[in-house]
């Protein structure tokens, strides 16, 4: 498993790269000012730092459980990022609505774009990270 320092890294990684791309992008996209972007982009990452810490580790203790390890397939890593993403959605549809002055209809509409840019980001982001700095394998102890 991931140490807590290895976690801060990959969430400030993670969530510094994330607003790099999002808030420009978004800002064009929506046609919104760049403050209004920066604002849903800084709340949206505090809130996603958060959860992402709070996920990741629940996550990993889930298949430690269930599969006894916590290397993940494709197919589960997808399932991963998805679910991530559900759970951000729901936390943050609501302020995001209220700041924007936004019925929530076209606020999820208008997070949808950002949800399926976080899925991709998410995915590959976790893939490199895992790569750049692997998991640590404990040893096997040896039968007496």
């Amino acid at each position: 498993m991931r140490s807590f320092p290895d976690r801060v890294r990959h969430t400030v990684l993670f969530e510094v790269l994330g607003l790099a791309l999002v808030i420009p992008g978004g800002a064009m996209l929506f046609n919104l000012p760049a403050t209004h972007m920066g604002v849903i982009g800084v709340g949206s990452a505090t809130v996603a730092t958060l959860w992402n810490f709070v996920y990741n580790l629940g996550f990993d203790h889930a298949m430690l459980r269930l599969i006894g390890h916590t290397r993940k397939s494709l197919a589960l890593r997808v399932l991963h990022a998805l679910l991530f993403e559900g759970g951000l959605l729901v936390l943050l549809l609501p302020p995001m609505a209220w700041y924007l002055g936004m019925g929530l209809w076209q606020t999820f509409v208008m997070d949808l774009a950002i949800v399926v840019f976080y899925v991709v980001y998410a995915f590959l982001f976790n893939l490199a990270y895992d790569r750049v700095f692997p998991i640590p394998t404990v040893p096997q102890m040896a039968a007496a």
